[in-house]
């Protein structure tokens, strides 16, 4: 059993969010820090399904179509959270809630709105 959820913001999300959940005790690695900037969505949710990191994005169209493509496809990844976009502070808030709530086993392949 996975308990704690690992995190990774696709380059739409502030990369002040990751010192800001690091503080708060969350593992956090970011598209810029993994050389994944200017990538795909596909390839982002790739990388993401491998690292065995839930990610955490503002792109919630295309996220959803991906999300519906890999449970058709019978593919896995670890999680998606879609976030509306607001400050770093109230967005880091809402994710530890989230994270804080849920284990990474019942956050994996599900798509959550925040």
């Amino acid at each position: 059993m996975n308990l704690f959820c690992t995190l990774y913001p696709d380059e739409d999300v502030s990369v002040l969010l990751r010192d800001l959940s690091k503080a708060r005790g969350f593992d956090v690695t970011t598209a810029r820090d993994q050389g994944m900037l200017g990538k795909s969505d596909e390839e982002q949710l790739a990388y993401s399904a491998s690292a065995k990191r839930c990610l955490l994005t503002h792109n919630r169209a295309d996220f959803e179509k991906l999300h519906t493509l890999y449970i058709a496809t019978g593919k896995n990844h670890k999680g998606i959270i879609i976030a509306t976009r607001r400050n770093p502070y109230d967005l880091t808030r809402r994710v530890a809630v989230l994270l804080d709530s849920l284990t990474a086993d019942e956050i994996e392949g599900q798509l959550f709105y925040i």
